[in-house]
């Protein structure tokens, strides 16, 4: 199984989960910094889009806001081939900003085109550029068989915007809903039975 993994915006390509996926489950997996061309979701999905112009994948997996990318650039490369295991994707990202912050906080953001994030291991300036693409690229069209890990105690990015997706969207196989929270660090022996989901789905 050749996989393109997109870590989340504080994962890490060595990472838990295609750490797992390597040496428990043998895949051989390609797994890029997110970051490397800027930290909005435009930019994170232009790294999947590198990769998967370059070469072929059986699946590009995504977590978190890889999770969105990794949508993103299945809506951009409708004819390219491979399956998609979204692991608590980050649909509805601008949503989530939204909620997060007061009205006067985004428009101190967009005046001065910088918001100090702090995460729980990452501290950064973020432009204005970060909402612009966020609004742009919240929701994808997905164009390949895709399915879905999210936790029910998720309390990052809710799940109803995956079963959203799932309920709009046809290539959408499964919407696997785990006993987690948002970092699935649980649930990762599911990421196989996902992986089954879509291929077996090729095969009828």
């Amino acid at each position: 199984m050749r996989v393109l993994f997109a870590h989340g915006f504080e994962g890490a390509p060595d990472g838990g989960k295609p750490t797992y996926m390597r040496e428990e489950l043998g895949w051989e997996v390609v797994a890029p910094i997110m970051s490397s061309n800027g930290w909005n979701i435009e930019q994170e999905t232009s790294v999947l889009l590198e990769h998967i112009d370059a070469d072929d994948f059986d699946i590009v997996v995504g977590s978190s806001m890889g999770g969105l990318a990794a949508a993103n650039a299945s809506q951009m490369r409708p004819d390219a081939e491979f399956g998609l295991l979204l692991i608590a994707p980050a649909f509805g990202l601008a949503e989530m900003w939204h909620n997060r912050l007061s009205e006067e906080e985004m428009k101190h953001w967009e005046s001065s085109n910088s918001y100090l994030y702090r995460g729980f291991e990452l501290e950064m300036i973020l432009g204005w550029d970060f909402m612009e693409t966020a609004t742009q690229m919240s929701w994808p069209k997905l164009n390949h068989p895709t399915v879905i890990l999210h936790g029910i105690q998720d309390d990052v990015v809710p799940i109803e915007s995956s079963r959203k997706i799932a309920d709009i969207d046809a290539h959408v196989i499964a919407l696997m809903e785990l006993e987690d929270g948002h970092r699935m660090q649980g649930s990762k022996q599911y990421f196989a039975t996902a992986a089954n989901l879509y291929l077996n789905s090729q095969t009828r």
